[in-house]
């Protein structure tokens, strides 16, 4: 095997490594926590050595702000504005690619709110993480709310963005207390509503 192939192998094994440390840390702390979330759980779990995963991460708290940037990276990825529809339709659709995307990768979410929730004196990694991802998130409704609602000022299509995310983790903490009894993209879809409503009372107002 020639060193460049020795180095690609390298560079493959790294990344598989990686990744099921990712998974494993997912599994762990969605069972136990942040605080109960250790590295040689993860280590069990995944199936390599802690020094793999030292390798990898510096600690714990390094290893779950991965966790929180992988999901939201996956999540905030699959969803744009929609070019085609009447302004209702057009938002209904990006309610639902929110909703579905959130169901296939709500890791970031579900751990975010537990750090968020949760006052230490010294703030972990992970949360500062979550709180970076959250704002690119505001950053990402603000623009679609500037997409699909070009009238409305800069003010109001704040509002509208914050009132559009707060509802969004209230409908997520709805899905996580009640399961697949509760339908995300039934709900999404009536914040859907609710949120072109509102963006029309905002402009009547102005």
């Amino acid at each position: 095997m020639t060193e460049q192939n020795k180095t690609r192998k390298r560079r493959s094994n790294g990344k598989e490594s990686r990744r099921r440390i990712l998974d494993a840390a997912v599994e762990v702390a969605t069972e136990r926590g942040y605080e109960g979330t250790s590295i040689a759980l993860v280590s069990k779990k995944s199936g390599l050595p802690a020094s793999s995963i030292y390798w990898h991460f510096k600690d714990k708290d390094e290893l779950i702000a991965a966790v929180i940037e992988r999901s939201f990276s996956s999540w905030i990825s699959g969803w744009v504005v929609p070019e085609d529809g009447t302004p209702r339709e057009r938002i209904i659709a990006l309610a639902r690619q929110v909703a579905k995307t959130l169901l296939e990768s709500s890791d970031f979410l579900r751990l975010g709110l537990m750090l968020t929730l949760e006052r230490r004196p010294v703030e972990p990694t992970a949360r500062t993480m979550f709180l970076q991802v959250r704002e690119q998130a505001q950053r990402q409704l603000v623009e679609a709310a500037r997409t699909l609602s070009p009238d409305l000022p800069e003010e109001a299509i704040e509002l509208l963005a914050t009132y559009a995310m707060a509802t969004a983790d209230g409908l997520f903490i709805a899905h996580e207390i009640g399961g697949d009894s509760v339908d995300l993209l039934a709900l999404f879809e009536l914040h859907a509503h609710s949120l072109y409503d509102a963006a029309q009372r905002l402009s009547i107002h102005e």
